[in-house]
């Protein structure tokens, strides 16, 4: 069982940045594939970006390409999501997530997932 808990998420203005945080627990963080997915309102939860057990491959949505960097600490069972030039279209619910095995793109395919924190960009 792996536990998630997500912290980082308020309010910006538009332009502005944030840094997501999500600690796992347990003793097999650097086995997982982590993922931060985000969900607006009316919408489903979609994919953000993916990052493999070692760090070394990533990947990232086109709507976020090029602003958000996801990366690791396996030391510390942790991984960001900085986020930069947000866009009031960016405004969503931020989910953590987490699953054994390599990167994979889609919802069903994570097993385990955060709480969510909200990200809110004014315009």
């Amino acid at each position: 069982q792996v536990q998630l808990v997500e912290s980082g998420g308020g309010l910006v203005q538009a332009g502005g940045s944030l840094r997501l945080s999500c600690t796992a627990s347990g003793r097999t963080f650097s086995s997982l594939t982590m993922g931060w997915f985000r969900q607006a309102p009316g919408k489903e939860r979609a994919l953000v970006a993916v990052i493999n057990w070692s760090g070394d491959s990533t990947y990232y949505a086109d709507s976020v390409k090029g602003r958000f960097n996801i990366s690791r600490d396996n030391a510390r069972n942790t991984v960001f999501l900085q986020m930069s030039s947000l866009k009031f279209e960016d405004t969503a619910v931020y989910y953590c997530a987490s699953r054994y095995g390599g990167s994979a793109y889609g919802v069903v395919e994570y097993r385990y997932w955060g709480q969510g924190t909200q990200v809110t960009v004014s315009a």
